[in-house]
């Protein structure tokens, strides 16, 4: 008999070894590397396969011909502005969240309001029997006629009946339980995902089939199985939020048919997950007046405007260096922001425990926020509290300058919207638009500037 071969393939980043490593040296995980069966790659997969007279010859740029993008609208706000626009015919949609968090109540309840409409809706489920589904659309009064319920995991069975139904919609749930028979890995391994993967990329772009495929997250947050994944399919969307919270949001970090960073507000209730219109208020519903540390902030989210809470607390510290936690903001911008306040305020934070929270669950990357989180700081260390009127942007230097942030115009729209009475912005940002009534836009130039007109002396 021939020898086996095998090889060792990191479950994060794929890399490939032809021996055992603690240490993979593709992204320095350890303890990732794990032993497969070298197999030959299927007809299906094969990446070197004869050259067909079908095959597709090059053409100039100026000849191809350009034709308007059509999408299908899925009745569902959030989720339309997430994809920006509605669903691409023939796009791959990669869905990852933590367990529980409602990724496939979600891609259920997108399924009824597609097959609602007419479309021919296959959701296959590897997870899930029948009856466990039909209890879930039960509760979710879901019941729509031309959405078909499969329970299987030959992904050949799921490509039969694929060819059969010539759905419009295809939903796979989950990729990590979907697996080849000429593979011999188990499913959910390197060599199986990467492959069912990039077999329904090529069903999917073949027969202009919408594709969503759900995929498992690791401990760290990030999609099981190798980052190619990410980098097969056109859009990728995280499902996030705290599983005892009944707040969901939906960030596209990739989308080769719309912008990034796009969010979908939803909140998880007993029949369904359903869409909120406006996210600022939510956000802000439950902020506390009067109190020290707490500063409101126009963030922008991909295209749309939202005004959040920023919370920040100083305490002595009880051990030799300060710890610094955050929870929806990068720990190291606060780190280098408190150095900002220590040398060109001189507020002395050495000796202090900092914690700073964005209420709601939101994360926020954009420099923008940076002044409301030193204002936050400032706020709590002098134990003075902000107006409650007041909201804060801009970014701030090392130097302590205040700099300009793109798109005022929406984010001063949406404080107003709301009812705040002020807004303090960086001064360049002054220029070249005219301010809107019932709403004082005030500009700074730098940190000691804000601190002055927001706490005052």
């Amino acid at each position: 008999m021939a020898k086996i071969k095998t090889k060792f393939i990191c479950q994060d980043c794929g890399y490939e070894s032809p021996k055992w490593m603690g240490r993979c040296p593709g992204c320095n995980e350890w303890n990732t590397l794990h032993e497969e069966i070298e197999d030959h790659v299927p007809a299906w997969g094969n990446r070197h396969a004869s050259r067909s007279a079908s095959s597709v010859e090059p053409q100039p740029i100026t000849q191809i011909q350009h034709e308007e993008e059509l999408r299908y609208d899925t009745h569902m706000v959030e989720f339309n502005r997430v994809l920006g626009g509605g669903i691409v015919p023939g796009s791959l949609v990669l869905v990852g969240g933590d367990p529980g968090i409602g990724k496939s109540t979600i891609l259920l309840q997108l399924s009824n309001q597609l097959a609602t409409q007419g479309f021919n809706v296959l959701y296959v489920s590897g997870e899930e029997s029948v009856k466990q589904i039909s209890l879930r659309a039960k509760r979710l009064q879901i019941g729509a006629p031309t959405l078909y319920m499969l329970p299987e995991t030959n992904l050949l069975e799921i490509i039969g009946q694929v060819e059969k139904m010539s759905p419009q919609i295809l939903v796979i749930d989950s990729i990590q339980t979907i697996f080849h028979p000429e593979v011999t890995s188990a499913p959910g391994s390197v060599s199986q995902v990467r492959e069912c993967t990039s077999i329904l990329m090529r069903l999917a772009k073949q027969q202009g089939i919408a594709t969503f495929i759900v995929g498992h997250v690791t401990k760290q947050g990030d999609i099981a199985g190798p980052r190619l994944l990410e980098h097969m399919v056109d859009t990728v969307l995280y499902f996030e939020g705290e599983r005892h919270h009944t707040y969901r949001i939906l960030r596209a970090v990739k989308n080769r048919f719309g912008s990034t960073n796009e969010l979908g507000i939803y909140e998880m209730r007993e029949e369904g997950l359903l869409e909120v219109q406006n996210p600022s208020k939510l956000f802000l519903s439950e902020r506390p007046v009067g109190v020290a540390g707490s500063t409101v902030v126009a963030s922008i989210e991909g295209t749309r405007p939202l005004l959040v809470e920023i919370q920040a607390l100083l305490s002595p510290t009880a051990y030799g260096s300060p710890r610094r936690m955050t929870t929806g903001v990068d720990s190291q911008r606060v780190a280098m922001l408190m150095a900002v306040l220590e040398k060109r305020v001189g507020m002395m934070l050495g000796n202090q425990d900092a914690f700073v929270n964005v209420a709601g669950g939101v994360r926020l990357d954009e420099p923008a926020i940076d002044l409301a989180i030193l204002i936050a700081l400032a706020s709590t260390f002098r134990n003075q509290p902000t107006q409650p009127n007041d909201v804060v942007v801009g970014e701030v230097g090392l130097t302590g300058e205040v700099r300009a942030v793109s798109r005022i115009e929406q984010r001063v729209h949406e404080a107003k919207k709301l009812g705040f009475k002020r807004i303090i912005i960086p001064v360049n940002n002054l220029q070249g638009w005219t301010p809107p009534k019932d709403i004082v836009v005030q500009g700074v130039s730098t940190v000691q500037e804000a601190l002055e007109v927001v706490l005052g002396r």
